[in-house]
């Protein structure tokens, strides 16, 4: 692996897998983000924060720490595979990380995230889709017990927390 890097920031060239990564870091935020060969050979050891903010920020962002004491702190995560792409980073996380949810949302109204829009949609589906093949997995013993408060939550015994219950408790 090949680094720049400068005041606020560090970019990462991966020869093995053709991938340029950077981050950014200082006081209230950490960013992780993918970029592209053009950006990571236009930065320079030594370059400013705000020189670099200017090229890195094009990037596709991956990863997001924020601790601005406007509020509580928390994580964005917007590719979930961040610690694959940038395995030489120093993470720096919060406890409050937003849900998928709130992310794609976020995703899909910001415009500096439009580079992610592609690849959360993606993983929106991924998700849907896993959701649906349980729901049918497990639409049966939701039928059969419909009625009965014991079976409700997706046909387990709420007593035994098994699937297989006699309905009085007993396997």
């Amino acid at each position: 692996m090949e680094f720049k890097q400068g005041m606020g920031w560090k970019a990462c060239y991966d020869e093995e897998r053709e991938l340029y990564t950077a981050q950014r870091s200082g006081a209230g935020y950490y960013q992780l983000y993918e970029i592209t060969k053009e950006i990571y050979d236009a930065l320079a050891d030594g370059m400013s924060d705000l020189d670099s903010l200017h090229l890195i920020d094009k990037g596709r962002e991956l990863y997001m720490d924020v601790d601005d004491r406007c509020g509580p702190p928390y994580t964005v995560i917007l590719d979930h595979d961040y610690a694959k792409l940038c395995p030489w980073a120093n993470v720096v996380a919060s406890e409050h990380v937003w849900p998928d949810e709130l992310t794609d949302a976020a995703v899909e109204i910001f415009e500096s995230q439009k580079n992610n829009r592609e690849q959360r949609r993606k993983k929106r589906e991924e998700r849907e889709r896993k959701s649906e093949e349980q729901t049918h997995s497990t639409s049966f013993f939701r039928g059969a017990f419909a009625n009965d408060p014991l079976h409700q939550r997706l046909g387990v015994c709420l007593r035994c927390r098994s699937v297989t219950c006699n309905r009085d408790g007993s396997i």
